[in-house]
């Protein structure tokens, strides 16, 4: 079971990291602002293949070894477990490494060839672009917690019936492997957890919400498309989550209260569920929809204007990473490598709404 688990999730992570390049904007390249009229340049086209190959490459290697391993030699699960972890740091860390790499001589290439020196830089507006936005609403993130709360009562009522050891870690077997002493507090850890975690994913689909939608100067008509359709499907990718955590979370909380209530079947089908969907549907997301919508086929005539490309904001991105601009009212902003968003962190309320829950999970779990 563990090794089929690591062996899903390392497959996963190599072949989504090795198509990162070309999921992303055309006009972003490694982090880069790369002026329309320059995106198809040969020398960052070849930095994207060497990217792609060298994690595809070492990550069908990593992949071969350790299924060969794991069946050729006496592992035990933990020493399967703590390889497969290994391997999934070190492909992250290689495609860390390349992509620092790749930024710095992307900078340099750009800089060398003057690209968007004269070009007029402009940054175009649309006002009415949010009555078209369908991203989901907030209440509908509510839901998921209105039942965790409920749950949170069914087991107060069930105190007295419940076993003096409450779980608190599950293994990839699905069996309970950590216990903690029955208290009012223990018995509910779990479902403060799933709140915390569903508060979270609020949040961030409300003040991603209220975030900028950036559309593309030279590419107007294409890009709002893009654009909605990206901010729709994340919206609902987030949502999806949060409710497949609620049923995998809300389940175990059950079979704590009702002993017997899950299968050894069941308990080993529903976490390896639950992990297969997510990542089926987040490489479905990331492939289909791509970058800010990039992957998205627009059957639209755009009037292409030339001699115009949009603002260089490369200055607030630091490495093509971090984005600080305090003069940016928006919480999140759409990350400029990989599929998704990552906070201004010149904003403080971001951190709050990403560190806040995490802290509140270390602090659950540490007093449990």
């Amino acid at each position: 079971m563990e090794l089929t688990l690591f062996l899903v999730i390392i497959g996963f992570l190599f072949v989504l990291l090795s198509a990162t390049p070309f999921l992303l904007r055309r006009t972003i390249a490694f982090g880069v602002t790369i002026p329309e009229g320059h995106t198809d340049d040969p020398t960052i086209a070849s930095f994207k293949k060497i990217y792609a190959a060298t994690i595809f490459i070492t990550g069908l290697i990593s992949l071969i070894a350790y299924f060969t391993l794991a069946n050729t030699s006496s592992l035990t699960e933990e020493k399967i477990i703590l390889t497969g972890l290994a391997i999934q740091f070190g492909i992250i860390f290689l495609s860390m490494g390349l992509y620092f790499y790749f930024h710095a001589k992307t900078t340099r290439l750009k800089q060398l060839n003057e690209w968007g020196l004269h070009l007029k830089q402009v940054r175009i507006a649309d006002l009415a672009i949010r009555t078209k936005d369908e991203m989901l609403p907030s209440f509908l993130y509510a839901l998921p917690m209105i039942i965790t709360i409920g749950l949170i009562a069914y087991t107060a009522t069930q105190y007295s019936s419940m076993p003096s050891m409450i779980p608190t870690h599950w293994g990839p077997s699905g069996q309970a492997d950590a216990f903690s002493p029955k208290t009012p507090f223990s018995v509910i850890a779990l479902l403060l957890i799933l709140l915390v975690m569903q508060g979270m994913m609020l949040g961030i689909n409300a003040f991603t919400k209220k975030s900028g939608i950036k559309l593309n100067a030279a590419k107007r008509k294409t890009s709002q498309i893009q654009q909605l359709s990206f901010r729709k499907y994340t919206s609902w990718l987030l949502f999806m989550i949060s409710v497949l955590m609620t049923v995998l979370l809300g389940f175990l909380q059950l079979t704590t209260i009702h002993e017997g209530l899950g299968s050894a079947v069941l308990m080993l089908a529903l976490p390896l569920g639950f992990s297969l969907i997510v990542l089926i549907t987040t490489a479905i997301y990331a492939f289909k929809v791509g970058q800010s919508g990039s992957r998205i086929n627009v059957d639209i005539e755009d009037d292409s204007i030339a001699g115009i490309t949009d603002v260089d904001d490369d200055k607030y991105w630091k490495a093509g990473i971090f984005y600080v601009n305090k003069d940016d009212s928006s919480i999140f902003v759409e990350k400029r490598f990989g599929v998704g968003w990552t906070i201004n962190f010149a904003n403080p309320i971001g951190y709050i709404i990403l560190f806040g829950p995490l802290l509140l999970i270390l602090a659950i779990t540490f007093f449990l």
